[in-house]
């Protein structure tokens, strides 16, 4: 079996235009096979418990609060296969602060569109965030109003627009996708665009074999103001080169699970290594967390690594390891629960979540590398220790 470094340099020697699929990395091979023991008692029979929320733990960058979230979910009112209120209880049991449901507007399989008559609500494409809002209020969870832009060729893909006001005036645009970006952006919302290295040349994916690459359409509608952020990592996959593409044209990274099944079949239970977006917010509030989107202080972590723009990646980084210097030793503390593989020199360390390492070397190093912290293609952050 793959390991976490063993991926990483891997990543490097691919290529910029690579997808990686990295479900070793989210420790998927044992999903399926893990026997949950809050789930049992020595007889065999099954619990439904109340499970204790995961609790995660990272220091304030700055004044910033970091909030976890994921903004590309969806339910049974596109193509998920569980209700809005499930994704509430999916979140706060992974210890988030936020979320966005965002259901297909051009595919709803089952429900809405013709397929199905959902009462007088058929077209409606806010009512998946109608009926979580209330569970979510009582969870002190925030949900975000958002939907996904579901175009069937490359360019231009799909999109997410979230802080939305009303779906439907996105929706009523649908057979204009450069109109729609345009509605969603007239009501303030930030749209990004999802997995740029998707495979699916019918669903609005690349053709086996193309690069991904930033189109002129998809620079087009940025250079407009329509779109603001691009997927790094999605679901399973990871998509090295555009950390650059956002470094260069000053976009937002995010990271997401894209999930339709239950969190349950898709990454486990409070599965550390699932997708989460970092965000970096002056408070705990949906207008926060809006203008932390548009300042571009969002980080991805998934799959044990760390994912951003350099200036935000470094400031975290010193909020959760402190550093201390005694002559020729060493010493750092994790603060914080994100895992760190350190280089320095030409030795390799392990500083796990709320752990601390020390380490002495003939000469004072000037600086060590963070393996798993990523700042751009193959790019992984350097601290100095000067």
């Amino acid at each position: 079996m793959s390991t976490r470094r063993e991926f990483l340099r891997h990543a490097a020697l691919l290529g910029a235009a690579t997808t990686l699929p990295v479900s070793f990395a989210l420790g998927q091979e044992n999903v399926t096979k893990t026997v949950d023991p809050l789930f049992t008692v020595p007889n065999g029979n099954i619990l439904n418990p109340k499970r204790t929320p995961r609790k995660i733990t990272i220091p304030e960058v700055e004044h910033f609060q970091v909030l976890k979230g994921d903004f590309h979910i969806h339910t049974l009112f596109s193509d998920g296969y569980v209700m809005p209120k499930d994704r509430v209880h999916e979140a706060v049991e992974n210890g988030f602060d936020v979320i966005a449901i965002t259901d297909h507007i051009e595919y709803r399989p089952f429900f809405g569109g013709k397929s199905t008559q959902l009462k007088e609500r058929n077209d409606d494409h806010n009512i998946a965030y109608d009926i979580a809002k209330p569970e979510a209020e009582k969870k002190n969870l925030i949900l975000i109003r958002g939907t996904e832009i579901t175009k069937s060729t490359m360019p231009p893909g799909h999109f997410n627009a979230i802080f939305l006001k009303d779906v439907n005036p996105v929706a009523e645009a649908v057979d204009d996708w450069k109109k729609m970006l345009a509605v969603a952006a007239d009501q303030g919302a930030f749209v990004f665009w999802n997995h740029p290295g998707w495979v699916a040349p019918k669903s609005g994916g690349l053709e086996k074999g193309v690069p991904m690459s930033f189109t002129s359409e998809h620079d087009d509608v940025r250079r407009k103001g329509y779109l603001h952020g691009i997927e790094v990592f999605n679901g399973t996959s990871y998509y090295p080169v555009v950390a650059d593409w956002c470094n260069e044209i000053d976009m937002g990274l995010i990271t997401t699970s894209d999930i339709h099944v239950s969190e349950w079949n898709m990454y486990g239970s409070q599965n550390p290594l699932r997708p989460i977006t970092l965000i970096l917010a002056e408070n705990r509030t949906e207008d926060a967390i809006r203008e932390a989107f548009f300042a571009r202080r969002t980080i991805g972590w998934a799959a044990g690594m760390i994912l951003g723009r350099p200036q935000w990646v470094e400031k975290l980084f010193n909020a959760c390891v402190e550093i201390v210097k005694n002559g020729n030793s060493i010493r750092l503390t994790n603060r914080s629960d994100i895992p760190c593989q350190i280089q320095i020199a030409d030795t390799f360390y392990e500083l796990n979540a709320q752990s601390k390492l020390v380490s002495t070397f003939d000469s004072t190093p000037k600086k060590l590398t963070v393996t798993n912290w990523l700042v751009g293609t193959a790019k992984p952050l350097e601290i100095s220790i000067d």
